[in-house]
Parts: structure tokens; sequence; C-alpha cells
């Protein structure tokens, strides 16, 4: 490699530094920036921000007056789950990601690349619970029925419809749990939209503390401490 490679070569990497430094920091600084900061609403239904430490997930009632979620979300296309479920989370995120990569220790490089890509399908992941325990990684959070109607529409609008108008299910055996199961969903996953950024824009849609811009679960979870 000649002196003149070495150069270019030089500049690049400092300017890719500098990129993901910028990328990094801008992150961080919206992720700072409360939107909704004082909600004020009735306290009529309990919904739950939880978080396996890296990806956070919305939960709500499997069934109420405003939605019965087991008729979107079968309870047949999970292992176990059944009427005694109370609970559902459901998560978006990169499809291949999510069926390759149950433990982070199946992490691949070709899947983490082509995940940030923005060129892949994605995926909602959908779980069953009997119970929610609330800790510091799942906040309850009350808002009005009229607000959990915008999130209803917010989550469902996420989904991918089949030609009946039916959510359409992943057709894999892959389970994270004996509640769960993956449906098609809406949009690619990226540097810029990941699955914070979803259940972020969730929390947004029904007028609750929100970040500016998140892309970890860090700057939502700081709001609900």
């Amino acid at each position: 490699m000649n002196k003149r490679s070495l150069k270019y070569t030089g500049r690049f990497l400092i300017v890719f530094i500098a990129l993901i430094g910028i990328y990094f920091f801008t992150a961080f600084c919206c992720s700072r920036i409360t939107i909704n900061a004082n909600p004020t609403n009735a306290k009529e239904v309990a919904i739950y921000i939880m978080t396996n430490g890296v990806h956070t997930d919305i939960v709500v009632p499997a069934v109420s007056a405003e939605m019965n979620w087991t008729k979107e979300i079968s309870y047949q296309n999970t292992l176990e789950a059944d009427s005694s479920y109370r609970y559902l989370a459901m998560g978006w995120g990169d499809k291949k990601f999510y069926l390759e990569t149950p433990e982070f220790s199946d992490l691949k490089l070709s899947n983490g690349l082509r995940a940030i890509s923005g060129l892949s399908t994605s995926a909602m992941h959908t779980t069953y619970y009997k119970n929610i325990r609330e800790d510091a990684s799942c906040k309850k959070i009350m808002i009005s029925r009229a607000q959990y109607k915008q999130l209803i529409g917010y989550i469902l609008n996420s989904f991918k419809n089949g030609a009946t108008g039916r959510l359409i299910s992943v057709k894999s055996n892959i389970h994270y749990d004996i509640g769960d199961a993956f449906y098609e969903a809406k949009g690619s996953y990226s540097i810029f939209k990941t699955c914070n950024t979803w259940a972020n824009a969730a929390l947004n849609s029904c007028d609750q503390r929100s970040c500016l811009w998140t892309i970890f679960d860090t700057g939502i979870f700081l709001k609900y401490k």
C-alpha cells in the first residue's frame, strides 16, 4: 500500500469514527429530552414497559373493554398460553434477528449488519403472561381509556394484515417462551429505528413521557424512575 492509499485510508477511518461518535452522542442527547413531560390524564388502564436489558416491550391487558387481543393474537400460536394469561407484551424488531438470535450468544455478525442496514423485514414479538411483577425492569403506567385506544391504534398499525384483514403469523418453530409467537410487521429495522425507537413512539402515541428519540431502552426507563 503506497503513501497516498494510507493517507486516504486514514482519513476514511477518522471520518468513520467521527460519524459513529456523532451518532451515539446525538442518540444520548435526544434520549434525555423529554416529550410529554407532565401528562395529566385519568388513570383508568394499566400498561407496562418491560425490558430484558436491551429490548423494550409494551405490555397491555390481554382482554379489556377497549380491546380483546386474544381475537387477533391467538393462544393457538403459542406453546401453552390460555385464558389464564392476563397480559400481553408486544415488541417490534428485525425478523431475521428475532428468529435466529434467541440468545445474544447466538448473535452473528451477518445478522447484526443486516439488521442495521434498513433493508430487512420486521416482525412483532408477542408474549402472553399470567402475571406482571413491577421492578426496575418493569414499570406500570396508568393511562386513560381514550389514550389506550390511541395506543391500540399505534400497535395494530405496526402489524401487517393478510388478505382477510387478520394479522399474519410467522411460520416458525422458534419460541422464546411458552406464551410467545411472532407476527409479520411493517417497516424495517435500522440504526435510526430500533425496537426501542418503536416502544418510545408507542408511549408518545398515547401522550405519555417519552424521549425525543432513542435507540436504547435506557432513555425510556429514565423517564419512569
